[in-house]
């Protein structure tokens, strides 16, 4: 469910559900506000929402590895971000 929290940054539109198509507008597209699961976009979007929510509580991007962030201080706190094939 992480993908589904990520903001697009560029337009998106898919073909109407099977399901949910309006019969009377056959042809019309949905423009996408949110990403989807299986979107292309997805992994970037919802990895650029969660870097910037990292950045605001302290934390700092390793420069050896994308995916570690580590929140310095007496007792240091470190994430390291995996999801998906993604690390």
């Amino acid at each position: 469910t992480a993908f589904l929290h990520g903001d697009l940054e560029e337009d998106v539109y898919m073909q109407q559900p099977p399901g949910f198509s309006d019969p009377t507008m056959p042809h019309h597209v949905c423009k996408l506000r949110k990403s989807l699961y299986g979107l292309k976009q997805a992994p970037r979007a919802w990895f650029d929402k969660l870097f910037q929510a990292l950045l605001q509580l302290g934390f700092q991007q390793s420069s050896s590895d994308a995916s570690l962030f580590v929140l310095p201080g007496p007792t240091p706190v470190m994430v390291l971000v995996y999801v998906d094939d993604m690390l």
